[in-house]
């Protein structure tokens, strides 16, 4: 009984909260305002060290099965953003706060502007000088009110509602008093 506890606190529980992510990726949304960061930084202070990163990156792969893949350099970057932010979440394991927290969220949030719109620039969209390049953040910036708005958002509900069950969960447990009468 005590190894199925264990599989549903540090497995099952994180894994729904993930999926449901996907699915709201997989919804009608703002454009960049989805709970892919909060969901990797979710896994990582969350799931098992084994599945920390692993998960989240599958499950970003199974929603761009659906909505399709784009420029080979650019998913890497994605893709690379999102396992630095697993790896922020791993750091975030011993050291939740809300302060942590919405630092973190805050921190995965630029660092997803920088790398994505830095390879955006190198995969030739905007002039290959420093013009190009400060062109590809400006033209970004949009996008990155709407990543930032949505990391702290996601990440708020994840962590946030995830707590909240863990705490209704404990109250709900009959004490060590009321089991030896």
């Amino acid at each position: 009984m005590e190894k199925l506890k264990q599989f549903l606190d540090k497995l099952l529980n994180p894994t729904v909260i993930i999926l449901f992510a996907v699915t709201l990726r997989l919804v009608p949304h703002p454009p960049n305002f989805a709970p892919i960061a909060a969901m990797a930084l979710f896994g990582g202070a969350y799931l098992n060290r084994r599945y920390a990163l692993v998960v989240p990156i599958a499950a970003l792969l199974l929603s761009d099965l659906v909505i399709g893949f784009y420029s080979p350099l650019v998913m890497v970057s994605v893709y690379g953003s999102f396992v630095l932010t697993g790896l922020m979440g791993l750091w975030l394991k011993k050291r939740k706060s809300a302060g942590n927290v919405v630092l973190t969220a805050m921190g995965a949030s630029i660092l997803f502007f920088l790398v994505t719109n830095f390879a955006v620039w190198a995969a030739g969209s905007y002039a290959r000088d420093l013009s190009g390049l400060a062109q590809s953040y400006l033209m970004g910036l949009p996008f990155f009110r709407n990543t930032l708005l949505g990391d702290l958002f996601y990440t708020g509900v994840f962590f946030g509602g995830y707590e909240l069950v863990k705490s209704l969960a404990v109250q709900k447990r009959p004490s060590a008093e009321i089991i030896k009468s």
